[in-house]
């Protein structure tokens, strides 16, 4: 009977997910000729080739695809065994905030792996808007946030960039009035950029409400009394992105950042920062081919 070794399935799993030896070797805090070593004898105890090392970068081949699963459930596995059966179990308490319009399908996904591997550490998860986030972040009442911006400040990580659109009511008509009917809430950090597009296009506009509740302006845009701007694929299933042929001005992209992710501030902050990495990389891949994807919302 052949056994596998966790720790060599831990820097198959790091080589898959970062990409390459080099980062995956940061990661685990090893070299690269020992990563590299590892995947070595991972391949020759199972008698396939499970990396395609023939391009420029490190694939996966259909048989690392397939053993890919598996090595994430036994690592996920044995780490959670660990943890919850030994004295060597983080606690504690970790505040982390997300923006409403993209907590999905992500960060539910990301606090499940999370509680796995720290069950008695507790993430208390705040939805609210960019600017108060960062407010809070600063003031240090955060370790860890995400934010949505136009840009990437050096303080923070990009993990993604994604298209604003205009989104209305699905067959809405409230695009093609004037003046148009923006609804959004007081504090969302896509109105300054929206309103000033129309500005610019010499197009009459008027705000739908005065609101601090998203649910609010969906219900609004919902009932086609409006438009608002998301990121494309966090519209709700009850909203669509407009097509309107050029009609409305383009609004840009927008960036999907993270603050606090560094290794300064503990084992535990690390790994959320890496989950929430891998949450979000699937999204930021298909951003740089022709076929525009982004959060589903």
């Amino acid at each position: 009977m052949r056994n596998l070794d966790v720790t060599t399935l831990r820097s198959f799993v790091a080589v898959a997910d970062l990409g390459g030896v080099t980062r995956a070797a940061g990661f685990l805090h090893l070299t690269q000729s020992a990563v590299s070593m590892q995947l070595k004898r991972l391949e020759e105890l199972i008698g396939v080739a499970l990396l395609d090392r023939s391009g420029r970068g490190i694939a996966l081949t259909p048989a690392g695809e397939q053993m890919l699963g598996y090595a994430r459930r036994m690592v996920t596995l044995n780490d959670e065994i660990m943890r919850r059966l030994t004295d060597d179990t983080f606690e504690g308490e970790i505040s982390r905030g997300v923006p409403h319009d993209i907590v999905y399908p992500v960060i539910p996904r990301v606090l499940q792996q999370f509680n796995a591997a720290f069950p008695r550490v507790k993430v208390h998860l705040v939805s609210s808007f960019t600017r108060a986030l960062k407010q809070q972040y600063e003031k240090g009442e955060m370790d860890l946030i995400l934010t949505t911006e136009a840009e990437k400040p050096e303080s923070a990580e990009g993990l993604c960039q994604l298209p604003l659109v205009w989104i209305g009511a699905p067959g809405g008509a409230s695009w093609r009035r004037r003046p148009i009917q923006y609804a959004s809430g007081r504090q969302c950090v896509f109105r300054a950029r929206a309103i000033g597009s129309l500005d610019k296009a010499g197009i009459e506009w008027e705000s739908a409400l005065e609101t601090e509740s998203d649910r609010t302006v969906e219900a609004t845009i919902a009932a086609d009394l409006g438009i608002g701007a998301m990121i494309e694929g966090t519209e709700p299933q009850q909203l669509e992105v407009i097509d309107h042929g050029g009609a409305l001005p383009d609004l840009g992209e927008q960036y999907i950042n993270m603050y606090g992710g560094d290794a300064a501030k503990g084992d535990a902050i690390t790994h959320l920062a890496g989950l929430v990495r891998k949450g979000f990389r699937p999204i930021s891949t298909r951003q740089e081919h022709p076929v525009r994807l982004g959060v589903v919302r």
